[in-house]
């Protein structure tokens, strides 16, 4: 037993002990735990404003928990090893002016990476995404789909132990959507370790083999797609996500900061009030 829980933690890639984050008053984040092990792709499931986005900055070192330690497997805090994550942002942030190949150099050669494994990584992955006649074109007239495909090798070439994508389909076409479901997999059967977050039930049992589900900064369950269906007495993880899920859903708290300076002075002199709700009986009086 002794010897199966030491392999077991020596498995684990990645520790989320405990953290909170707060945003002022907001709190985005309330005492999350959990480890990413070696080999497994873990989706992360909520609604806009759970708490996801904000919970890959802090896996990324993007952001500091306001309390608890996101560190690596030997307890180097995430931080100051950023080398061995590979991250995909909602937004892709390339380079309009760089071709596809230079935006994936310039972020290996910023990780000390040689150009010729950067390019031998790069070149494997883009015939897996039909990417290797657009790596020497500018990427300022790329598509959604094709921002998202340069972006994923971007992440991929310098040779992370973990890759972390934030909705890595919104927004996508069906084959992209599905091209880029068809890497993740190549990844997983290849040893690889992926975090993934999406808000599409679906897409989550489809290409994740371990669910965590975020509600309003918690994490309010945490196994297979099946376990989670029967731990609940459901018959669809649809059906267990609407039971975890009850509490009505905050406002993403970006969306709920309040203006301040000129914005706010010229929001109360001239934006027009919106109209007061009406009920149903002012309503039917009304009439």
């Amino acid at each position: 037993i002794i010897e199966i829980i030491n392999m077991a933690e020596k498995n684990i890639l990645l520790k989320i002990s405990n953290v909170r984050k707060n945003f002022g008053d907001v709190l985005a984040l309330d005492d999350v735990t959990f480890d990413i092990r070696s080999g497994e792709v873990v989706g992360l499931v909520g609604s806009n404003g759970a708490g996801k986005t904000t919970l890959l900055r802090l896996m990324s070192g993007v952001y500091r928990p306001s309390s608890g330690m996101v560190t690596l497997g030997d307890d180097t805090p995430v931080h100051l090893m950023r080398d061995h994550l590979g991250v995909v942002p909602e937004s892709t942030g390339l380079y309009s002016r760089l071709t596809a190949w230079e935006n994936i150099r310039y972020h290996s050669r910023l990780y000390g990476i040689d150009d010729s494994i950067s390019w031998k990584r790069t070149l494997k992955f883009a015939q897996s995404l039909d990417m290797e006649e657009n790596l020497s074109r500018y990427t300022k007239g790329f598509s959604r789909g094709m921002r998202q495909k340069t972006a994923l090798l971007r992440a991929l070439a310098h040779g992370p132990k973990v890759l972390l994508l934030d909705e890595p389909t919104a927004g996508l076409d069906i084959t992209s959507a599905r091209t880029v479901r068809s890497l993740v997999e190549q990844i997983k059967q290849e040893g690889g370790t992926v975090v993934y977050s999406t808000h599409q039930l679906f897409e989550a049992q489809q290409v994740c083999d371990r669910i965590i589900i975020i509600h309003n900064g918690n994490v309010m369950a945490d196994g297979s797609p099946e376990q989670l269906i029967a731990d609940n007495g459901c018959e669809s993880l649809e059906e267990a996500y609407v039971a975890l899920t009850q509490e009505k859903a905050r406002v993403r708290f970006e969306d709920s900061k309040s203006d301040k300076g000129l914005t706010k002075i010229w929001n109360k002199l001239f934006r027009p009030k919106t109209p007061d709700i009406m009920t149903k009986q002012e309503a039917i009086e009304d009439e």
